[in-house]
């Protein structure tokens, strides 16, 4: 079955194999048919689509379970539970969250998304759910009698600023202890079918967000997006959760994190840029003359920001917590192992707050060079670890050595670079203290060389080095170690491809076919 409006050409999709267009079309059925009776499309391939299409008909029936009664109350509760266990805390300057009577009894809740809460993309994944927590309701119910709650929109337009809502919004946050201001992106354009026009939350959210702020100086920003956005307003808040689209039971998750009935725990699954000028998107998107050319290859996310050396807004893997962990005591299974090994990594984590609270502990490895262009590291394991007040416990982490692997597509298949590989763990892609050392023992495997290779290339592989430096030998009579020394010297500083380099550095008379021979140990 295609993808929506995914067929270009409806007799050669047939012709090779997609049975069902989605959706029908006129144009589709038109041209289907003059193919037919034409003859450019058998009957027989048309009377396999349909017996395949019967087929699956008769196996949805076949298969089809009685009804039963759904728990939708079970599975808000489900919700909410995933909601507060991914949601995360980027900022907690002051350590003004959870919001305690003593510090922040008069709470200024602001944003329309506070009644309206942005909880999922739009397009075809779309859903309206049985229930919806809105977070200003949440608030009201948990602050109970002990917090002083005040609502205000705000900005109750997208795309407008409303001067009379946002000095409202002033003077609500002006009479209050702390003023919770709840901004989102632009509503559709976090689906499919099309790209989002920058990497900004609406401009009249960031408008409000600062004009609070210049009255206010404990705010609280809780952001609902589907992926990273720049965030120039940062500075304007003191503390900051990441909801993401979190779902129908959002709206209690963030308020029971806001008051410290749960301990946030959540981490980044993606990289917060400074700007989107230093995403490694820039230099190639849109692209041009009709085409994106998607030029980031393995550099996608924090790895493309590790090998740049550059300081992102917030790492990928990170989270802050109302607890404080720490890291100790690393210890592997093996020092060296085989490529179908498992190499267990032990270490100790430490809850040092005063609060429960669950850690997500995460396990990096970093590559020996080779022949193929790696990330600085990668991550391999994770695991979430409930730890109470004061509580030490030792972790175990699996890690499979295939996953190693890396796609070589001179040699069209998965490698396992052999030698010193570093193992990394700690809370973040940028937090981590532990690091060990392990020997993978693999064969290394080479893309056979030819005559247009470079020297470089050829030293990098010593059993074509050895053949060819026996073939200079035989020829030039000269001593083999002096060879040897005479190529490793020469490497570095020639361009030239290997025949060339013989034949006009070292006056080796020797022709194509000889050395691709000698270099293919068939001589």
């Amino acid at each position: 079955m295609s993808d929506w409006y995914g067929i270009k050409d409806r007799p050669a999709s047939l012709l090779a194999g997609n049975d069902l267009a989605m959706p029908e079309t006129r144009r589709d059925k038109r041209t289907l048919l003059a193919a037919i009776e034409s003859g450019e499309v058998p009957l027989a391939v048309v009377d396999r689509a349909c017996r395949r299409m019967l087929a699956l008909l008769e196996k949805v029936q076949r298969h089809r379970r009685p009804e039963t009664r759904a728990d939708f109350t079970a599975h808000h509760q489900l919700a909410q539970q995933l909601a507060g266990e991914s949601i995360v805390l980027l900022k907690n300057e002051d350590n003004l969250l959870p919001l305690t009577p003593e510090r922040s009894r008069r709470i200024a809740v602001l944003g329309k998304p506070a009644q309206e809460p942005v909880i999922q993309g739009s397009g075809c994944a779309t859903t309206v759910p049985y229930l919806l927590d809105r977070p200003l309701d949440e608030i009201f119910d948990l602050a109970g009698d002990d917090f002083t709650v005040t609502w205000a929109v705000g900005a109750p337009d997208d795309e407008r600023c409303d001067e009379q809502a946002l000095a409202q919004a002033r003077a609500v946050a002006q009479e209050a202890d702390v003023a919770v201001i709840f901004v989102s992106t632009a509503v559709g354009e976090d689906g499919e079918n099309g790209d989002r026009h920058d990497l900004n939350i609406l401009a009249v959210h960031e408008r409000l967000i600062r004009e609070v702020a210049a009255v206010q100086p404990n705010v609280v920003v809780v952001l609902a997006n589907s992926d990273a956005v720049v965030m120039p307003w940062l500075g304007e808040c003191k503390a900051l959760l990441e909801t993401f689209f979190a779902g129908q039971g959002m709206g209690r998750a963030v308020a029971e994190i806001l008051f410290g009935q749960r301990n946030p725990c959540g981490k980044l699954t993606v990289t917060v840029p400074n700007t989107l000028e230093e995403t490694p998107a820039w230099l190639n998107y849109p692209g041009e003359n009709l085409r994106h050319h998607y030029g980031e290859g393995l550099f996608v996310g924090y790895r493309y920001y590790d090998k740049r050396r550059m300081t992102p807004l917030f790492p990928f893997g990170f989270g802050l917590s109302y607890s404080r962990f720490t890291y100790g005591q690393a210890e592997l299974s093996a020092s060296r192992v085989g490529p179908d090994e498992t190499l267990t990594v032990s270490f100790t984590l430490s809850n040092d707050g005063d609060r429960a609270g669950k850690e997500i502990a995460q396990l990096y490895v970093s590559a020996p060079d080779g022949e193929l262009i790696r990330e600085d590291r990668a991550l391999k394991a994770f695991c979430k670890v409930a730890l109470a007040p004061g509580e030490s416990r030792r972790v175990s982490l699996q890690l499979p050595i295939a996953d190693l692997a890396c796609y070589h597509p001179g040699l069209s298949d998965w490698v396992i670079t052999p030698g010193l590989w570093q193992v990394r763990i700690g809370g973040s892609s940028r937090d981590l203290p532990l690091v060990a050392d392990v020997e993978v023992a693999t064969a290394p495997r080479h893309v056979p060389l030819r005559d247009d290779n470079s020297l470089q290339q050829l030293i990098q592989q010593p059993e074509a080095l050895d053949r060819v430096v026996a073939l200079i030998a035989r020829k030039s009579q000269l001593p083999p170690a002096k060879i040897r020394d005479r190529l490793i010297q020469l490497a570095p500083d020639l361009f030239c491809g290997l025949l060339i380099a013989l034949t006009e550095f070292l006056a080796l008379d020797i022709d194509s076919d000889e050395l691709n021979r000698v270099l293919a140990g068939r001589e």
